[in-house]
């Protein structure tokens, strides 16, 4: 298994986009949980150029950082992780549950850059 680790400490091109840290670092369908900002956020590579980051706490479980370890799938065409805990599915994208209409995954914006994958948190 690779961890993730940060990447070289740079000036992002804005201060809401931080590298998380390089594609390489990641396995394919194998989330990993990386720290910024002192926000946990659960990381997901799903081909070389489709990555999502959602929040590393499961709302279903009163915010337990366990949803890196989380088993990723679809539905349809959406990609999808459940809790390791409880099996709840979301939408990597949207952070919608499936089962439960009132829980809500926090997703974050990604892109790669230069070989890093970089995650907008905002302000």
């Amino acid at each position: 298994m690779t961890i993730a680790q940060p990447a070289e400490l740079t000036v992002p091109a804005s201060p809401d986009w931080l590298r998380a840290c390089r594609v390489d670092d990641l396995e394919p369908a194998w989330g990993e949980a990386v720290l910024l900002r002192g926000r946990q956020i659960a990381v997901f590579l799903l081909s070389p150029q489709e990555v999502y980051a959602v929040s590393h706490e499961d709302p279903a479980m009163g915010g337990a950082p366990v949803m890196a370890r989380g088993i990723v799938g679809s539905k349809g065409d959406r990609p999808t992780v459940a809790s390791p805990l409880h099996k709840e599915v979301y939408d990597l994208g949207t952070g919608e549950c499936f089962s439960d209409p009132s829980l809500l995954l926090q997703t974050f914006r990604t892109r790669i850059v230069g070989g890093f994958i970089e995650i907008e948190l905002g302000a």
